[in-house]
């Protein structure tokens, strides 16, 4: 049995979701209830939501989305997007969802990812990255790629790591939605600075992208939208998830139990 978490991610806009490409040109792609059902039948151990205009609008997530995806579906999954308040964590959790990201506010309100992690477990706390390049550099954005911040996020992920959060969803902004591939350099930049999980997101666009990052990276789960949204070159769309047999044809259960997480494998991953 494959190990390794492999994470939808849907980014919704009001009661409608969209894919985005380096977070600009949203394209409709559905109901989230409807793609959440889909993701239920193909027995998807996780999913993550991401509200994408509530940090603009100064608002909290759909909590109503989160109770209809809760109430119809078995899969945990992780709810983000405007969160700048413990009332809000905890009307998310009690409304279904298994675990919040906060990612602007962790800058913008510096004492809530420590709180929140005290009250609720660190466990229930994923930190999100969204990164560029800038000038030959890295460099973390915030208000949904839309305002620099000058911060390193090696600097960030330290911190956050130290402040209580869970887990960090570091996210190329760059590679958003192109299907060309993670930045592994980026992804790998944070898994030999931090000690806790990382989930790689930004640019998967087959299978392969996804072991690539799980074994060339070190992270301990991989998430991607476009990959599981979109058909063909036309970008039609078509929601899917790979089968067992598909992902097993790159993730060989022997080397996900020899791999030490913070570590990388030197593998030749054509065909493993």
């Amino acid at each position: 049995m494959l190990k390794v978490r492999v994470i939808p991610v849907l980014l919704l806009r009001h009661w409608g979701l969209e894919k985005t490409i380096r977070f600009s040109n949203p394209k409709y792609v559905g109901c989230p209830i409807n793609a959440a059902r889909v993701f239920n039948q193909h027995n998807v151990d996780e999913l993550i939501l991401l509200d994408i205009v509530a940090t603009l609008e100064n608002r909290p997530p759909e909590i109503e989305v989160v109770k209809q995806i809760s109430a119809e579906t078995s899969m945990p999954f992780t709810v983000g997007g405007g969160i700048s308040n413990i009332n809000v964590i905890r009307e998310l959790l009690n409304a279904g969802a298994d675990r919040v990201v906060l990612n602007t506010s962790v800058i913008e309100v510096p004492d809530l990812l420590q709180k929140s992690a005290e009250q609720f477990g660190r466990q229930c706390i994923v930190a999100s990255i969204d990164v560029r390049k800038v000038d030959g550099g890295y460099e973390v954005f915030t208000h949904g790629g839309r305002k620099s911040t000058g911060l390193n996020p090696i600097e960030l992920a330290k911190r956050v790591e130290a402040e209580g959060a869970g887990e960090i969803l570091i996210t190329s902004i760059d590679r958003d939605g192109t299907l060309e591939g993670y930045d592994l350099d980026l992804i790998k930049m944070i898994t030999d600075n931090v000690q806790i999980p990382v989930i790689a997101c930004g640019g998967a666009g087959s299978v392969k992208d996804l072991a690539d990052a799980y074994y060339q990276s070190g992270v301990s789960a991989v998430a991607c939208g476009a990959f599981f949204l979109f058909y063909g070159p036309r970008r039609t769309v078509l929601i899917t998830y790979p089968t067992e047999e598909q992902l097993l044809e790159y993730f060989k259960p022997e080397h996900i139990r020899k791999r030490d997480p913070k570590k990388p494998i030197d593998l030749e991953l054509s065909r493993l």
